[in-house]
């Protein structure tokens, strides 16, 4: 059966309820839910990280937990909620024991977040992606992820504060200490017209051959438990 029938077929089974089949022995429930959310997934992840290998590693780890751990949700959250926490752990992880900065450029749509600089020229663009990304590496990985959520993916700060599991003043902080650390490495895109105040929110990435991730994880695949929504 494609993607596309399975789809159809769970056309009205809400999340949660797809998680129960899941745990029940349905065999497409789990590899749906993903299908629903995994751009959203990875666009989180490859911009936490910056990494297209170390996102695509963590975001594998963070669905096979998902998927081992899928008959232990409990409701209190809503299925992305959970399934962001799981995702953005799995990536705080990884970034804490690598223990240093990503030192590869951002997704290549990142310039598509920002609004268009003065002249709409590719190098103009290619040298706002590279500020950025220089201005996104001093930052701590926990002021990375709730700014990815925040000012990059939309999230409303209330519910950053629950994926991430800290307070909403927490991520208010995060994110506040986070923009005054950028705001002199990128001022000088505001002074040429570009990002003025947080970027707006915009479009998951689309699906592409660079994904290297599996619909539906195997459950003998590496990846650890999760209690709660979290990865350790």
């Amino acid at each position: 059966m494609s993607s596309e029938q399975v789809g159809s077929a769970y056309a009205d089974v809400t999340d949660a309820d797809l998680l129960a089949r899941h745990a029940g022995g349905d065999p497409n429930a789990f590899g749906e839910v993903v299908r629903r959310h995994r751009d959203r997934l990875w666009a989180v992840a490859l911009r936490t990280l910056g990494d297209r290998e170390e996102a695509a590693d963590a975001l594998q780890d963070a669905l096979v937990s998902a998927y081992r751990a899928a008959g232990r949700f409990e409701g209190r959250s809503a299925v992305t909620t959970w399934l962001h926490r799981i995702v953005v752990n799995a990536c705080l992880d990884r970034a804490r024991r690598k223990a240093a900065r990503p030192a590869v450029p951002l997704p290549e749509d990142l310039d598509q977040r920002l609004p268009a600089p003065a002249q709409d020229d590719p190098a103009i663009r290619g040298e706002t992606r590279a500020t950025v990304l220089a201005a996104l590496a001093t930052l701590s990985a926990e002021q990375r992820a709730a700014l990815v959520l925040v000012d990059m993916e939309g999230y409303p700060v209330d519910e950053a504060a629950r994926i991430l599991q800290v307070a909403s003043g927490t991520i208010k902080s995060r994110c506040a200490r986070g923009r005054a650390k950028l705001l002199p490495l990128v001022r000088h895109l505001r002074e040429a017209g570009g990002p003025r105040g947080n970027p707006p929110p915009g479009p998951s990435v689309p699906s592409t051959d660079e994904r290297p991730i599996d619909e539906g994880p195997a459950p003998e695949a590496g990846g650890t438990n999760v209690e709660g929504g979290g990865t350790r």
